[in-house]
């Protein structure tokens, strides 16, 4: 699966919580026999969801929403937790190599060196994190996340100040693409508010990935940028993608998915898991315990 390599960077077990940030407000998890889960909604202007300025506009707001989701859990020894940032507070790329070396030092360079031209920001300062898919003729698609460290470090900072750790973090499409089927060539699509999330998987294999603010949540708006993406497709994998996936539309997912299928002329089908329909504010959050559950 597509966070195998990113699951083996957990201890064993995994943090006892989980918790996946929107703009809307914290989503948050108890992991164990029975999981718990609960959200606490954030007063609009807390945040602000940016990969090139301050995220946390009201910091005091949303230590109060963090420290009332972690409850007095928190033991002297610091503990462990998953941590998932909004898509659009990060920098998301699938850069291709013919070769891309063995040694992390020099892979690391090589990403930032191709990635400095493509961020708003200092790629030098910034917090990165990749992982290469190797095919047998020994190309790498290699999937780069980048995100400002300030950033980071003020999503992070209420949890440490509760005496938690945050020891995994990733992004909320790449943890929701647990809970999407992984054979064949699929384009997912999520959308957060007015930011949309497009990811296109080969078999188990990311290709491409925008994150991007459109007009509105409206089906006819994200279908603008989805019919050159699947222009895209066809042209660079030889093949129609197969499968479009949707998340974060709510009341409107239908008459979306029937809109979109009519259009793209593509079976749509939503994004589901067994724990509860996955939307704007928790589809990583879900796609995070199943992959954990499928794990142990």
């Amino acid at each position: 699966m597509l966070l195998d390599r990113l699951k083996r960077m957990l201890q064993d077990p995994p943090p006892a919580m989980a918790f996946e940030i929107s703009e809307m407000g914290i989503a948050a998890a108890r992991v164990g026999p029975r999981t718990e889960m609960e959200f606490r909604p954030l007063e609009p202007g807390v945040l602000s969801v940016s990969p090139v300025k301050e995220n946390v506009v009201a910091p005091d707001d949303f230590q109060t929403a963090v420290a009332s989701l972690v409850n007095g859990s928190a033991a002297r020894k610091r503990r462990d937790v998953a941590l998932i940032l909004p898509d659009f507070s990060t920098r998301i790329a699938v850069l291709d190599f013919d070769e891309f070396p063995a040694d992390p030092k020099e892979q690391l360079a090589l990403v930032r060196f191709r990635l400095k031209r493509s961020v708003p920001f200092d790629v030098d300062s910034a917090v990165v994190a990749y992982w290469a898919q190797t095919h047998p003729d020994h190309r790498s698609d290699v999937v780069a996340v980048m995100a400002p460290v300030e950033i980071v470090s003020r999503y992070e900072a209420p949890f440490r100040s509760a005496g938690m750790n945050p020891g995994f973090v990733t992004t909320s499409s790449i943890a929701a693409l647990e809970l999407a089927s992984d054979s064949g060539l699929s384009v997912f699509a999520k959308i957060t508010g007015r930011v949309l999330t497009v990811v296109v998987r080969q078999n188990q294999v990311l290709k491409l990935v925008r994150c991007l603010e459109v007009p509105s949540a409206e089906w006819n708006d994200v279908s603008s940028v989805l019919l050159p993406t699947f222009v895209f497709v066809e042209d660079n994998l030889g093949a129609r993608a197969e499968r479009l996936i949707l998340c974060g539309f709510g009341p409107q997912t239908e008459e979306a998915r029937r809109g979109l299928e009519a259009e793209l002329e593509v079976e749509v089908e939503p994004l589901r898991s067994a724990l509860g329909v996955p939307g704007e504010t928790n589809a990583g959050l879900l796609g995070y315990l199943h992959s954990i559950a499928m794990d142990n």
